[in-house]
Order: structure tokens, then sequence, then C-alpha cells
């Protein structure tokens, strides 16, 4: 896996010495996602981007014809002093439907998909988690877990699409489900 690539990343800040970490979430359009994320406290950053697909560096036309397998998903860096991993995995399932089949609301196809790229077991185990609990309650949730490989950063476009556009999201609103 790359630099780039690595979904847990362990980073030193000289002056705060804080460890921070990467989760990899996929729920429709990946502005939406982002947008959300980078409003939460303990996220440093949040990143449209491409994961699971086939080919490298893929771009987001090639995307976009659902032929090269990658989800539009969004890297979330943290601080897991301020926000642990279930705390954003919940808030992913309630910032997009995940009884919705690979889509979003207008948004149709494979690259919409509802999927949590897990970077580790833990990560893993707490998606398996909540998935569970959400079908407890009765939710029909399609969300996959796939094992994180490496994340595309999307086009500079793409990035804080809804800040720069002066719009909200319309794909994601959030529902409180746990």
């Amino acid at each position: 896996m790359t630099g780039q690539a690595r979904s847990t990343l362990q980073k030193k800040d000289s002056m705060h010495h804080a460890v921070t970490q990467k989760a990899i979430f996929a729920g429709g359009c990946f502005w939406g996602v982002e947008y959300h994320f980078n409003r939460l406290k303990g996220v440093l950053s949040a990143k449209s981007g491409y994961t699971g697909g086939v080919i490298d560096h893929p771009t987001y036309k090639q995307v976009c014809t659902g032929k090269t397998g990658h989800a539009e998903a969004v890297e979330v860096e943290f601080d897991p002093a301020l926000v642990s991993y279930e705390t954003l995995a919940k808030f992913f399932f309630e910032i997009h439907d995940p009884t919705e089949l690979n889509r979003q609301g207008p948004d149709i196809g494979t690259q919409y998909r509802s999927a949590v790229f897990y970077t580790d077991d833990e990560q893993k185990k707490v998606a398996e988690k909540l998935i569970s609990e959400l079908k407890a309650k009765g939710y029909e949730v399609v969300t996959t877990l796939e094992q994180a490989g490496p994340f595309w950063v999307a086009e500079e476009y793409h990035q804080d699409y809804y800040e720069r556009n002066g719009h909200q999201p319309y794909c994601h609103i959030y529902q409180k489900r746990f």
C-alpha cells in the first residue's frame, strides 16, 4: 500500500504529539459526505476521492462510467483523542441512506454504493456491530464492508465542493438512527 493510500496512517505532530488515524467511507456522491465530516469535532480533514476499483489514478470521468469498480468515497483523517472511529462510523450511517443499493437519491451506479472501507480488524468489527444494530432496528442495510486499498484523491474541483459553491448537500440529510 502506498503512502498516499495507507488508511491507518499514523503521523506525529511535533507540537501536539497527536497520533492521527484515517477512515474511508462511501455513501453516494462524495460532496455531501465530505461536507458533513468536515464539520465534525475531531476531524482534521475529509478528502473526496476514489477507492475500491481496479485501475490506478482514476479520473472522475472514468469512475462515472461504473466500469472501474471504484466508489466515490471520503478519506477522513481524525484525532482519536477527540473522536472515536465508532462515532465517525455512526455518523456515516446517519448522513446517508444505508438501505439504498448502489445509489443515493438521484445518483445511481456502483460508484455510489454504500461501503465502509476498513483499514484494520478493529474498524471492521465496529462496522459489523453497527450494521447489526441497524438491522436489529429494522433497517435493511446494504452497506458493504471492504478492505481498504489505495485511495485516490479526486480532482481539485471536487474538494470542498459545497463550501466553494455556496450550496447545501441535497442527497445527504442527517437522520438519527442510533
